[in-house]
């Protein structure tokens, strides 16, 4: 009972073939990039996208087929308006990174309304307003899940799951519907967002494809990467270490007692929700975790590619005092300061670019650290176990570092993009190839295990975050 997988990213859309056994058998991927017109704009072409998840499904399909269902994992929160009649959308569709709705936003938070602009609300209240200013027209607004799943069942089925729903802004509190009152506020119409559907379960034939495979799995990428690594019950927590640096927990059955976001700084999510069972989480954020790599190779010059600055960095023991705040895009979890600014402190005239480049590494797996302290004091849990995917889980300097910073054992996901196998998991439960949640936890095979080796100086690094934030304080005092 092999399952069909499309994984739509930031960057680009992947479609994989998982085997029963929890191996990917074939993939492919198309880049669809996003658009920035101006700074803090991020736009997509929606219908490039659904165009090029078509593409890569048949395509894979016509390799490894057939297959008995279909699993979607999406970047969350980015929003496509298009017309039910036509299925056109009205507008460029808005990444999740996009910051036009800011002033909203800080409009809306003095109203005692408090929403992000990396949420979709306002997003979608934006391209209503510029579409249909009277909310006169007969349109759909959705995250990338619901566009997806539209164009996979010929425009017969409009819906998202809760693991999206709850990253909107739009659902009520205790994640059983649309928020009416916020609703209300935005001048959303109800009857244009989608219908609410379990994460894990039937939802349609993807009438697109050859065969019209059922879709039974439906998921955020985040959450997807939590089940994708076999964290579906409390102990575990996995990062994700891509652009930005994710880590999720599942906390249990009972909502977390935050609302919004803690005082540690995190965030509550639905994990997944299948049947009667709705099972929450958190979520802590870096905002820049593999973009200060990049800054290493295409801004300083450092390295010729992100893979060798594994290489460059044993070029040294350690940094000789050397200390890099990744805070390009400013501080997340705990912090939420975004006037913050990367920090490199400590450099002597010994200091050379092995030292940089380790130090580098080593400040994101301290901002790592960060994310677990905040996470298992707002979850009150231990996490027993760390486990990362994510393009600089490759990096072994890294990776030994992060379980240094952490003092815990970290596991690297036995493929880079964990997604895959999450969705495929919520699609398999539905069929019957994996039994339950114990099954998929059975299944979990890190790649690499890495112990802590050394106890860096935590005492440091906090002063060297100090000395980070508040760099711009006109941004610092943004706070959603």
């Amino acid at each position: 009972m092999s399952i069909l997988v499309i994984d739509v990213g930031t960057s680009g859309v992947r479609a994989a073939v998982v085997r029963p056994d929890a191996t990917v058998a074939v993939e492919a991927r198309i880049e669809v990039l996003p658009d920035s017109p101006a700074p803090g704009l991020v736009e997509f072409d929606a219908a490039a996208m659904a165009d090029a998840a078509l593409d890569v499904a048949r395509r894979v399909l016509a390799e490894g087929g057939p297959v008995e269902a279909v699993g979607i994992a999406n970047q969350r929160a980015s929003v496509v308006v298009w017309d039910r009649a036509t299925g056109e959308p009205v507008a460029p569709a808005l990444g999740w990174q996009d910051l036009r709705t800011v002033g909203d936003c800080l409009t809306l938070q003095a109203d005692g309304l408090r929403l992000a602009p990396n949420q979709s609300a306002t997003k979608i209240a934006h391209l209503l307003d510029a579409a249909d200013p009277d909310r006169t027209r007969d349109l759909c607004a959705g995250t990338v899940d619901a566009w997806i799943t539209w164009h996979l069942t010929g425009g017969t089925t409009h819906v998202t799951d809760l693991t999206n729903a709850a990253v909107t802004g739009l659902l009520d509190g205790p994640a059983t519907g649309w928020d009416a009152a916020v609703l209300d506020r935005l001048r959303i119409p109800a009857g244009t967002l989608p219908r609410l559907v379990d994460s894990s379960g039937p939802i349609a034939e993807a009438s697109a494809l050859p065969g019209a495979p059922p879709i039974c799995g439906l998921a955020g990428d985040q959450q997807a990467s939590l089940i994708g690594q076999g964290c579906v019950a409390p102990g575990p927590a996995k990062i994700t270490f891509g652009t930005g640096g994710m880590l999720d927990l599942v906390t249990g059955p009972e909502r977390p007692v935050a609302a919004a976001r803690s005082e540690g700084g995190t965030f509550p999510i639905v994990t997944w929700r299948r049947g009667d069972e709705l099972v929450w989480g958190l979520e802590a954020i870096m905002l820049s975790a593999g973009t200060n790599v990049e800054w290493l190779r295409d801004d300083m010059g450092l390295i010729p590619t992100v893979a060798e600055s594994h290489d460059v960095a044993q070029g040294c023991t350690d940094t000789e005092g050397v200390v890099y705040v990744p805070a390009l895009l400013g501080l997340g979890t705990p912090h939420w300061d975004y006037g913050a600014r990367g920090t490199l402190l400590g450099v002597t005239r010994g200091t050379g670019r092995a030292h940089v480049v380790r130090a580098v590494l080593e400040g994101v797996a301290h901002r790592g650290a960060d994310l677990v302290e905040a996470a298992a004091a707002d979850a009150g849990q231990d996490i027993d176990a760390l486990r990362v995917d994510g393009g600089m889980s490759d990096n072994p300097t890294f990776v030994q570092a992060l379980a240094d910073a952490t003092g815990r054992r970290v596991e690297v996901s036995p493929v880079t993009e964990a997604t895959t196998l999450g969705a495929a998991y919520l699609a398999g439960l539905a069929i019957g190839t994996w039994g339950g949640w114990d099954d998929v936890a059975a299944t979990w095979s890190p790649r690499v295990v890495v112990d802590p080796a050394s106890e860096p100086d935590r005492d440091r690094w906090q002063r060297a975050v100090a000395r980070a934030r508040e760099w711009y304080p006109e941004l610092s005092g943004l706070d959603f």
